[in-house]
């Protein structure tokens, strides 16, 4: 089956080199293209595209503007192409929140060493997108805003149980996966486990990913710095260059940072921060894998569960893509398998059992 794409960017030369990117992929045809999106909207009535590109930031209507309206009347995949810069990724993480699929970096035009690179990136992506679900903005579920612990643990828990290290849940997903994992997180209550976190994004992006997760949620989230402390309350983000990996020093779970080859072709890599915490936190660990294309983390999951530590994979039907957490179901390593709205409060329910 051809995918159908319909391309929307202001720079006719970024919308020619989109096309002829696309159009040499064998299933991918590239049936219109639109300068803003106006012109978008009538050409999506007429051509009935699979995927839409969208530009982050155009003249007339801007692509956040665009998205909402399109995601209230009519939900489709979207890629959004974005720029790597700080104003680029907020705007992107907000188009993720409005129900893009997943975002790529406008391409450089002036640069052809890479280029292939980036043209298996966007086929991938846009491979990927056009499987995606994709709801309705109004038919998105009611995600609880952050609980108490005592809604999940009782009180007498709390003190007993929550004030350590001893358990530490980790976190992974890719595409799809940003607004995932701040709806997981707006749930967690200020003085949970620590949690360490690796979502598939560019190293421009993920200190903005932070800063946003942090706004949402009444856990402290910050980008992962290399020595720092694991604590409780605490949520740490890999940066986009370096894979996030658990180290214990004593008693304490520390964060390390590595600027090593991509493993899964990412570098950070959910693989590798799974392997870490199997290692070094064995049966005190809990695994949680989110949605995502391909395989990273299915592997690191196997290990984590044989070292004793409990594992939770998105189900299908929450998922954007099923592709990791379906990895790691296929493999028989997952304890449960979990709906988004239900994830954190199952995973706060098996930290207090484990606890007693």
């Amino acid at each position: 089956m051809t995918v159908r794409v319909l391309i929307v960017d202001d720079s006719a030369l970024v919308r020619e080199m989109l096309s002829r990117i696309l159009n040499e992929a064998e299933d991918i045809e590239v049936v219109g293209t639109a300068p803003d999106p106006f012109i978008a909207r009538d050409k999506i009535k007429r051509l009935n595209p699979d995927v839409l590109t969208l530009d982050v930031e155009m003249p007339k209507m801007d692509g956040i503007t665009f998205l909402g309206n399109l995601m209230r009347l009519r939900p489709m995949p979207v890629v959004m192409i974005s720029s790597l810069t700080e104003k680029g990724a907020s705007i992107t993480l907000q188009a993720m929140e409005l129900g893009a699929v997943d975002f790529v970096p406008k391409p450089k035009l002036d640069v052809s060493r890479g280029l292939e690179d980036y043209a298996e990136l966007i086929i991938e992506k846009v491979r990927v997108a056009s499987k995606a679900r994709v709801r309705a903005l109004s038919s998105r579920p009611k995600i609880q805003k952050a609980l108490t612990a005592d809604a999940i643990l009782g009180k007498t828990n709390l003190g007993k149980h929550y004030r350590t290290t001893d358990q530490l849940i980790a976190v992974g997903a890719s595409t799809g996966g940003t607004e995932a994992i701040r709806e997981f997180m707006e749930v967690m209550p200020p003085n949970a486990p620590g949690i360490v976190i690796t979502q598939h994004i560019p190293e421009a992006f993920s200190a903005s990913f932070a800063e946003r997760v942090n706004n949402a949620c009444a856990m402290t989230v910050q980008e992962a710095v290399n020595g720092q402390q694991i604590l409780p309350g605490h949520a740490y983000i890999a940066p986009g260059s370096h894979h996030l990996m658990v180290v214990r020093n004593g008693a304490r779970y520390e964060c390390k940072l590595s600027d090593g080859p991509p493993v899964n072709r990412h570098r950070p890599s959910v693989d590798v921060m799974f392997r870490s915490m199997a290692t070094n936190v064995g049966p005190n660990g809990i695994a949680v894998l989110l949605t995502g294309m391909g395989e990273d983390g299915a592997a690191g999951m196997e290990e984590m569960r044989e070292s004793g530590a409990y594992t939770f994979a998105q189900d299908e039907q929450s998922s954007v893509v099923w592709g990791m957490p379906g990895a790691a179901v296929a493999r028989g390593c997952v304890d449960e398998e979990v709906s988004l709205d239900k994830m954190a409060v199952s995973v706060l329910k098996t930290v207090n059992t484990r606890a007693n």
